[in-house]
């Protein structure tokens, strides 16, 4: 990013009043040319007059991002929506410092149906997207989510096997066997049989029970009146089901509308965004976002957070009840009435139930941040002890472990994991191919890695305040060599972890300094040493998961070199469909011919050599 020549006061204030009068975006930079803050206006000259004019500034970030900026660019826009759109899409690109970035730092499970197939099912995905298929919660831990499938499952007969479209098999499985499972893979089931289940499923997953209990009941006399009594027994079962459910899910509002509830609390530098979710006027679950921001008001983080969420939301819900009073309401109201395709409001409610929600809201919001204050700050006490433990001139708040792994100097690879405040931060995990060394050799391989990592090291990813490396003391003198060849010699903390067997036969952890003959003691301080065994473990875990992968990819690559009539074209067709022999093996030959390029002859051919080469393996 080139270089911005500050602007003086006055050059900023020229160039403010010749801005244009319309709605727009405008951008503010810093000396290094950096986009700094993304704004947008309804009047982008009365706008960015109140930055620029002589006026003191009325709040403390208003200021601080004055002092910083040394050159601005707008860019006008159809209307006031049209602004807010591209707000969102340049603050996505950029990240600016001075706006509220939403971050997650959980990846909340979600349940997918994808009704474009004949026969769906329910799979549980940790990341949404925009594919045409249905995505229900996210739910607030994995935990909850098997209890909602297990309930499901239990009382629908949804099919159970996870492959995108149903194989066919010889003998039904288990789940029909067990009166679970209508037996798709066996049987010929009428789909608009099976989409009559689908129906009740998403009645059930919307929040929709009392309606659904209702259909249910209304089937149940329907069989019973016919004298199917086999079918109103399950009836009856499935409805004493959904009523227990019923009375288990909380009552929040009587006039059944869909809401989300968005409060804030804030604790220092530290604010926590609060979303309640009320479908049908049942409380469905709580989510809880953190920023670190102690200079945006919560009128600014509110509104930011409508911008950001609501923009990858799959359901849009008729009301949003906000703990403060949101600027430009009507648009963001007028852009979620676009995407829902129905009246959306947002309210600041003064009285009313409405106002009871909103505190239920502030209440939860205010627990939820204690909680995570008073764990931040047992951690911090952790790495305070820790810093004291190996003697360390700051804080060890980013601590990175690297490791190897590969099997007889085949597929050589390595991990980096991240550990921030006692935590994992995944966003800056990193994982390597080794590409100069042909064997088994640790030392080798951590060098180039450690060479490859901290020389490309950009400010997008700092340095750590520790490196442990996972070894005794050579693999120890070999990062110190490495980095000392780098120019960062004492730039950051090097320390070695390393196991041994005591005397009873436990694994006992070592850890090494550089200069030191023996291992520092943690006897009397567990917490410490388990955190960096956690994060030794993590980077083990991290290293293995892509071994394996690699080894997968290698020994499927060498399968299909074997298959007659599998060419170069077809063999990267199979790659990128599939991810391993075992899935190619039991795909159907239906599945396979459908690929781009191939045919039912090459699919037959691929199945058979598949399955030549397993009984081959098996002797």
């Amino acid at each position: 990013m080139e270089a911005t020549e500050r602007k003086s006061p006055e050059e900023l204030l020229h160039k403010q009043s010749r801005a244009p009068k319309s709605p727009g975006v405008y951008l503010m930079k810093n000396r290094e040319g950096e986009v700094i803050y993304v704004g947008k206006a309804s009047n982008l000259k009365n706008r960015l007059n109140s930055y620029f004019s002589r006026s003191p500034h009325m709040d403390a970030k208003t200021g601080v991002l004055v002092k910083n900026i040394a050159d601005f660019e707008t860019v006008v826009t159809g209307s006031e929506k049209e602004a807010l759109i591209l707000e969102s899409n340049l603050i996505k690109r950029y990240k600016p410092r001075y706006n509220v970035i939403l971050k997650d730092d959980k990846r909340y499970p979600s349940l997918r149906l994808d009704l474009r197939a004949q026969y769906p099912n329910l799979t549980v995905v940790r990341k949404t997207r925009k594919d045409g298929a249905l995505y229900f919660g996210p739910y607030s831990s994995a935990g909850a989510v098997r209890e909602t499938i297990k309930l499901i499952h239990r009382n629908f007969k949804l099919r159970k096997c996870r492959d995108a479209e149903v194989k066919p098999r010889k003998r039904p499985c288990l789940n029909y066997q067990m009166n679970a499972c209508l037996g798709l893979c066996s049987r010929n089931v009428d789909p608009e049989q099976y989409r009559d289940i689908v129906d009740e499923v998403r009645m059930f997953l919307n929040g929709r029970t009392r309606e659904l209990a209702n259909k249910i009941k209304a089937d149940m006399l329907a069989a019973a009146e016919r004298q199917d009594f086999e079918a109103a027994a399950q009836l009856r079962d499935k409805l004493y089901a959904i009523e227990r459910t019923l009375e288990k899910q909380v009552a929040v509002t009587t006039d059944f509308v869909d809401r989300d509830v968005v409060a804030v609390a804030r604790a220092d530098d530290l604010a926590l965004i609060m979303l309640l979710k009320v479908r049908n006027g049942i409380l469905q679950g709580m989510r809880d976002y953190t920023i670190h921001d102690p200079l945006s008001d919560d009128t600014e983080i509110i509104g930011a957070f409508i911008g950001q969420y609501y923009e990858t939301a799959e359901n849009v819900p008729r009301e949003i009840l906000t703990g403060a009073p949101v600027a430009d309401a009507e648009i963001y109201a007028q852009w979620l009435s676009g995407l829902k395709g129905k009246k959306v409001d947002i309210l600041h409610p003064r009285r009313g139930d409405k106002v009871r929600l909103l505190q239920m809201a502030i209440d939860n919001a205010a627990e939820r941040l204690k909680a995570y204050t008073e764990r931040a700050d047992a951690d911090i006490r952790l790495l305070a002890g820790l810093q004291e433990r190996l003697g360390l001139d700051r804080l060890p708040r980013r601590i990175e472990c690297i490791d190897n792994s590969g099997l007889s100097g085949r597929n050589m690879v390595s991990g980096v994991v991240v550990f921030e405040d006692a935590v994992p931060k995944k966003s800056d995990y990193r994982r390597y191919r080794i590409k100069t060394v042909e064997r088994q050799d640790d030392y080798a391989s951590m060098a180039e890695v450690l060479g490859r990592r901290y020389s490309s090291t950009d400010n997008r990813v700092p340095f750590p305040d520790v490196l442990m490396v996972d070894g005794g003391k050579g693999q120890l003198n070999i990062a110190l060599s490495v980095l000392k060849g780098l120019g960062l010699d004492g730039r950051f903390a090097v320390i070695g972890i390393a196991k041994k067997d005591d005397i009873k036969g436990e694994p006992e952890d070592k850890i090494y300094l550089p200069g030191r003959v023996n291992p520092v003691n943690f006897t009397r301080h567990i917490n410490q040493i388990n955190l960096l065994k956690r994060i030794r473990d993590e980077a083990h875990r991290f290293a293995i998961s892509y071994h394996r992968k690699r080894r997968g990819s290698s020994a499927l690559q060498s399968a299909l070199d074997t298959v007659p009539g599998i060419g170069k074209k077809r063999k990267a067709v199979l790659l990128k469909h599939f991810d391993s022999i075992d899935s190619m093996r039991t795909a159907s030959p239906e599945e396979i011919s459908a690929l781009p390029g191939m045919n039912k002859k090459a699919a037959s051919d691929l199945l058979e050599s598949l399955a030549a080469h397993e009984s081959k393996a098996d002797t």
